[in-house]
């Protein structure tokens, strides 16, 4: 027979909580995802009270019995979640009570829900920052696919939106193996700060009882015990600085949508879409239009305005718990969800677009970008000043864009005329090819470079 739970609260305050205030002040509808984090916090804590003689074997085996029941029922779907219960971790502990009866009372001994919630979150968030440096350690992984394949791909490398000089289209893809490798070592840089297990601080002060918080440590897989009971469940860094390098992640997605968008368009045309990342229009027939871009570079806006939220609730909180906090998770899982969902659809992305190879390179032969080519190679070969050099090649391009040629149509005659110390050789600098090829320092665009790249990638 089950038995009836009232609010545990219920013996020192009377009246019932307002309608209102129950419903906006329930976090169950969020927080319900960590249940199973609450279940095994709950239950190695048990398993420590027994071992501390706190409670004893048949009472603990009760309340591991129930909760695995409880775990269950919710994973099969056949838990009824209750909204008036306040949140997750009184919803399994009424759920429990209901079960065992009585003996549910001993799971919250030697523990406050404020260090509950604690471990919880941080189980949940070391988890997640794992799986979102998995489907970056994917996103990795296709990007060197690309670059593979386009190791010979010229293009022009870009400042200012300006034809700058001639790279490797694969160069230029791996710059975001760095990018997305930077975001991982701060996911991973996280895990310190999840490393301390808060599960024995009490509500504040620790507790009375004779617990072993080194043995609950080590079940649950943190490093060490947190080492101040006020500050654990005052703390809360560990969520900003998931906010911040999701925050980084989501804004590396954002430029490089952007870039795609950009090279996507009628204007560049240095990439085409596949139908299957694209949306059409509602009256124009002819659009293909890149959603998929436009939704990841909309999202940053979602992780900034999250991480600004939570420094918000944060700076004028004292130390200790308030409720002000409650909206942690469900900044973070919101976070979580958006750039989990970004990178699964940047990875779509990197698997459904083609380079336009004749385009990239038609498009590099505009704009004079071999000039600082043409600079080095004074500089080298009649050992100008690079100043100097870059006057000289000044007057260069203004001849060419008087007289509408590209610096490679120009004869020797012509670039004697204003530097007539110049020797045949010059010719060889002004290919786009050679110019690419040519930038054999370490990072450099060089063929040979790139393919070492890649190896050092694959290898890491």
């Amino acid at each position: 027979m089950k038995k009836k739970n009232k609010p545990i609260w219920g013996t020192r305050i009377k009246s019932k909580t307002t309608n209102t205030f129950m419903k906006v002040s329930s976090s169950l509808g969020i927080d319900r995802r960590l249940f199973k984090e609450d279940i095994k916090a709950s239950i190695a804590h048990v398993e420590m009270l027994n071992r501390q003689k706190i409670i004893n074997f048949k009472t603990k085996n009760k309340i591991i019995w129930g909760l695995k029941r409880i775990n269950n029922q919710i994973v099969k779907k056949k838990y009824l979640f209750d909204y008036k219960d306040e949140d997750i971790h009184m919803s399994i502990e009424k759920s429990l009570f209901e079960l065992i009866g009585d003996d549910a009372g001993f799971i919250h001994t030697a523990r406050s829900r404020n260090d509950q919630v604690l471990v919880d979150f941080k189980l949940w968030m070391i988890n997640s920052n794992k799986k979102l440096i998995d489907l970056l350690d994917q996103t990795i992984k296709n990007i060197l696919k690309i670059a593979e394949k386009n190791i010979y791909t010229v293009m022009p490398g870009f400042t200012h939106l300006k034809n700058a000089q001639p790279i490797s289209f694969a160069h230029y893809i791996l710059a975001y193996v760095e990018i997305f490798n930077r975001d991982k070592k701060r996911l991973i840089k996280n895990f310190d700060s999840l490393k301390e297990n808060p599960l024995g601080s009490g509500a504040l002060s620790g507790t009375s009882f004779n617990i072993d918080r080194n043995f609950t440590t080590k079940k649950l897989g943190f490093k060490i015990p947190t080492g101040n009971s006020i500050d654990t469940v005052s703390d809360r860094d560990f969520v900003l600085d998931f906010l911040y390098a999701s925050s980084v992640c989501a804004m590396h997605i954002s430029r490089l949508a952007e870039e795609f968008i950009i090279w996507n368009s009628d204007a560049f045309k240095l990439i085409s879409l596949n139908d299957n990342i694209v949306t059409g229009s509602s009256i124009m027939p002819q659009k293909k239009n890149p959603d998929t871009l436009e939704y990841l570079r909309g999202k940053v806006g979602n992780s900034y305005g999250n991480l600004f939220s939570m420094m918000t609730i944060l700076k004028g909180l004292p130390l200790s718990y308030f409720k002000d906090m409650q909206d942690d998770k469900k900044i973070v899982f919101e976070t979580y969800d958006n750039l989990s969902n970004s990178i699964k659809v940047l990875n779509d992305v990197l698997k459904n677009f083609s380079v336009n190879k004749t385009e990239m390179l038609e498009l590099a032969n505009k704009g004079y970008i071999t000039a600082t080519d043409l600079a080095d190679y004074f500089v080298k070969s009649l050992s100008y000043p690079f100043r100097k050099s870059y006057q000289i090649t000044a007057k260069i391009v203004n001849y060419c864009e008087k007289n509408k040629k590209k610096l490679s149509d120009l004869s020797i005659e012509e670039i004697k005329k204003i530097e007539p110390k110049v020797k045949d050789d010059v010719v060889g600098v002004l290919s786009i090819k050679n110019s690419v090829n040519s930038k054999k320092s370490y990072g450099g665009t060089s063929f040979e470079n790139i393919k070492k790249m890649i190896k050092k990638y694959k290898n890491a």
